[in-house]
């Protein structure tokens, strides 16, 4: 009997302490938007060089393994990419951003074109006043209990 061993995902919303981690992309800008690295530089290569005080998803995005244990899975899907989605995309689609990610990218994977558009303004540190985010970022949070929040703010 023969195992096929089956493709690895990567989920672009990873964390930076995880071995195989890499620097997906460096915050820029005044919204904080992702700027993508032309290729993968490991984690553990860049941590060091930042400064003591800043926690380092402020200033990168990082990518990793998308694992079987992690709080926004669901079943085989990632629920942080659908809680996303369901949130009114702020600018209008145009092309989507080169990334060095995409072949292997859980989100890609999942809902395609949507999920690229969606990742630039992905933030992995959210400022606790900021409630539409906090709610994005729970994974106890529900699609229906974010519709709801964003139908009441509108």
């Amino acid at each position: 009997m023969s195992t096929v061993e089956r493709p690895v995902n990567w989920c672009p919303s990873g964390d930076a302490s995880r071995p195989e981690s890499v620097v997906l992309g460096v915050r820029s800008g005044e919204r904080g938007e992702v700027v993508y690295l032309a290729d993968p530089v490991p984690a553990a290569e860049v941590l060091g060089g930042i400064p003591e005080g800043i926690a380092p998803n402020r200033v990168l995005r990082f990518a990793s393994h998308c694992v079987s244990d992690c709080a926004n899975r669901v079943g085989d899907a990632c629920g942080l990419i659908e809680r996303i989605r369901a949130v009114p995309a702020k600018a209008e689609t145009g092309a989507v951003p080169r990334c060095h990610l995409r072949p292997h990218c859980k989100w890609w994977n999942q809902v395609g074109v949507e999920g690229c558009h969606r990742c630039p303004a992905v933030v992995t540190l959210n400022p606790h006043d900021d409630e539409l985010n906090v709610l994005v970022a729970d994974p106890a949070t529900t699609l229906d209990e974010l519709e709801s929040w964003i139908a009441a703010a509108e």
